[in-house]
């Protein structure tokens, strides 16, 4: 009779094991796509950064998805013009060091106020200037492979001088 109730070789099921082992999968899944996360709404930055402590900094540079973000504008907005489509053009952004400094408001800044005749702050919205500043103060820590992404995830989308505006249905 126990032969029946409790087969020799046979695991017991415990009730519940297998939804709480799920439940911790998620759990876990979950915590780990805090990197790509996206902020919608009034939380986003209408201002330029206020200094190189800003608070809000942190949001952009160690979020994958607001890097890979800037990575994309750099591109359609035509950074790679003059910076090349690696960022090792005649204006050379992969290396440590750099003229006019690499804090998060002083890369903002130069964006934004440009050098010689270009003012990106006029024509770009600050979401995204903090964006490209995200990607490019990134550069000189991610290998080329990794801070190109964008060109397969955006393999035939038009870009920088190639695009001719929205398609409109």
């Amino acid at each position: 009779m126990l032969d029946r109730l409790f087969p020799i070789g046979k695991a017991r099921r415990v009730p519940g094991n297998r939804s709480s082992s799920f439940l911790v999968l998620c759990a876990f899944a979950l915590a780990g796509c805090s990197a790509e996360s996206r902020t919608a709404g009034a939380d986003l930055p209408q201002t330029p950064p206020t200094g190189a402590q800003d608070p809000r900094a942190a949001r952009y540079e160690r979020n994958a998805y607001q890097v890979a973000q800037g990575g994309r504008y750099f591109t359609w907005y035509g950074c790679g013009g003059c910076h090349g489509s690696d960022a090792a053009g005649a204006l050379n952004l992969n290396g440590k060091l750099w003229a006019h400094g690499s804090d998060l408001d002083r890369v903002y800044r130069f964006i934004a106020e440009g050098h010689g005749d270009a003012r990106y702050g006029e024509r770009i919205p600050v979401e995204q200037l903090w964006q490209i500043t995200a990607y490019v103060r990134t550069l000189p820590r991610l290998k080329p492979e990794k801070r190109r992404r964008q060109d397969v995830d955006q393999v035939g989308e038009a870009q920088g001088d190639n695009w001719t505006g929205p398609v409109l249905p």
